[in-house]
């Protein structure tokens, strides 16, 4: 493992950074699992953040607190949406990471038919 990722054990949380068509960085903290060399999040598929992901990969991450306050160096990486099965090997890594509260989660979004997304973040 390298000390970028390194940095990310015992966090609850990474930023995001992702990128408008302009150039503009918009920031987002979100929960994550690290598996071997890759960072695991999920989202809302219509969210802002997808939409930036699917129009530029390149991203930047940190390890930060639940208010997005970086807790450790910014890295430039790269995102890409997974397909069924690899959303599913995220959202099960995500399941041990958060126990009850992502089970929650899983169940708000199956009583409102809400459709999610799991990206993986690769450092470059």
């Amino acid at each position: 493992m390298t000390d970028e990722l390194a940095q990310f054990l015992n966090h609850n949380y990474l930023n995001l950074e992702s990128y408008r068509k302009t150039g503009k960085p918009v920031a987002t903290p979100m929960w994550f699992a690290l598996d071997n060399d890759t960072l695991y999040v999920y989202s809302l598929a219509n969210a802002g953040k997808v939409k930036r992901v699917r129009n530029n990969s390149r991203v930047r991450v940190v390890p930060c607190d639940m208010r997005g306050n970086p807790q450790g160096q910014w890295v430039e990486a790269k995102a890409r949406i997974l397909d069924d099965a690899g959303a599913e090997f995220g959202h099960r890594l995500l399941n041990e990471k958060y126990g009850w509260m992502k089970k929650i989660g899983n169940i708000y979004s199956r009583l409102l038919n809400r459709e999610r997304v799991v990206m993986a973040i690769e450092i470059v």
